[in-house]
C-alpha cells in the first residue's frame, strides 16, 4: 500500500466527496473509489457506509482514518528531517487560521515570507478556533493561528503579538462624540457580539461583567466582518480588535473609541504539535512572526520574554 493511498483516504474523509478528493490528488473519481475498495478487500472490512445518503465512515473507517493520519504525519516528519539536512527552505507550509487573523493581521507577514522564501508553497485554511486546534492536533496543519492561544494536550502555544480592543460605533451614534469612554458608559447600549463560544466574546463578557455594564445583545456573529457591518446598519456598538477596523476608521465609516478605565488586549498566537520536528519552512515562518514588527499603529508587540509563555 502506497503512502498516496493514505492521503487519498484522508482527503476523502475531510471533503466527504469522491470528486473533491480526486481533484486534490490529480486522479479520477473512479480511481478514488477503486483505492477505497482495494483497502476494504485487503482488510475485509467496510470503510464507508454506502447505505446512507450522506457520507458516513464506519467504525473501521474511523480507525483507518486515524491511522492514515499518523502514517502521513510520520512520513512528512521523515521528509522534513531529510530536507533539514539539505538546508533548503522549500516544500509546503499548511497554515490553519481563524478568519480575523488571516484577513487582518497575517497578510503583511505572509507577504514578506513569500518574498523571502519563494520556493515554499503556502496553503491557507480558514477555520473557527476549535477547528484550528483540531487541524494541528490531527496533522492537517503545520501551524495554527488563533486568538487567546492556550497550550493543550499535544500542542504548544506561543503568543507573538497582541492588539488593543476598542469600542466601535457609527459616526451618527450618540457615543461617537466621546472618542474615549469607560466600560461603565456602555450600560444599556445595543450591542453586536461575537458568538458565545469564541474566546474574544468570553473576554469581552468578563470585562463588561466586572465593570457592571449590562449591554443589550442584539445579534451574535462568528466573524469580525459581519460584526462591523451590523454595527453600521443597526446603530449599535461593539468591542473589537483595533487593527480589524483600521480601514473603516480611516474612511470614516466607523468610529473607534478608546477604553479609559482598563487596558483590554487580544493576544494572538501560534499552535504547533509538540511531537512535530518542524520543517525549515515552519521554523522560518515562526521566526518571522517572533522577530518582525509589522503591526503598525494600533498594535503592541510583546517583550521577547513574554512570548514564550502562555497563561490559560
Amino acid at each position: 500500500m502506497q503512502i498516496q493511498t493514505f492521503k487519498v483516504f484522508c482527503d476523502l474523509a475531510d471533503t466527504e466527496s469522491f470528486s473533491k478528493a480526486a481533484e486534490r490528488n490529480g486522479i479520477t473519481q473512479s480511481a478514488v473509489s477503486q483505492q477505497v475498495r482495494s483497502i476494504e478487500e485487503q482488510f475485509q472490512v467496510r470503510l464507508i457506509d454506502r447505505g446512507r445518503r450522506a457520507f458516513y465512515l464506519t467504525p473501521e473507517g474511523q480507525t483507518f482514518l486515524a491511522s492514515s493520519r499518523e502514517i502521513i504525519g510520520a512520513y512528512e516528519e521523515l521528509g522534513a528531517r531529510m530536507q533539514r539536512l539539505q538546508e533548503v527552505v522549500s516544500g509546503e507550509l499548511r497554515i490553519a487560521t481563524i478568519f480575523s487573523i488571516g484577513l487582518h493581521e497575517l497578510p503583511p507577514y505572509l507577504k514578506r515570507f513569500r518574498r523571502e522564501f519563494p520556493l515554499v508553497e503556502v496553503r491557507m485554511d480558514y477555520r473557527r478556533s476549535a477547528q484550528v486546534y483540531a487541524a494541528v492536533q490531527e496533522n492537517r496543519a503545520d501551524v495554527g493561528l488563533v486568538a487567546y492561544p492556550a497550550s493543550r494536550r499535544g500542542i504548544t502555544a506561543s503568543v507573538f503579538w497582541r492588539d488593543r480592543l476598542v469600542v466601535i460605533c457609527a459616526p451618527s451614534h450618540p457615543l461617537a462624540a466621546k472618542r474615549k469612554l469607560s466600560l461603565s458608559d456602555l450600560g444599556g447600549e445595543k450591542f453586536i457580539a461575537f458568538e458565545p463560544d469564541l474566546p474574544t466574546r468570553r473576554e469581552v463578557d468578563r470585562r463588561l461583567r466586572l465593570a457592571g455594564a449590562r449591554v443589550k445583545v442584539a445579534f451574535e456573529f462568528d466573524n469580525i466582518e459581519t460584526v462591523k457591518r451590523a454595527v453600521e446598519i443597526e446603530t449599535a456598538i461593539s468591542i473589537v480588535p483595533r487593527t480589524s477596523v483600521r480601514t473603516e476608521v480611516e474612511t470614516g465609516q466607523l468610529i473607534s473609541l478608546e477604553i479609559l478605565d482598563i487596558e483590554m488586549w487580544r493576544p494572538l498566537g501560534t499552535l504547533v504539535k509538540k511531537s512535530s520536528a518542524g520543517t525549515p519552512a515552519l521554523r522560518e515562518f515562526l521566526s518571522l512572526l517572533e522577530k518582525t514588527d509589522l503591526g503598525g499603529e494600533g498594535s503592541d508587540f510583546l517583550p521577547q520574554a513574554e512570548k514564550s509563555r502562555i497563561k490559560k
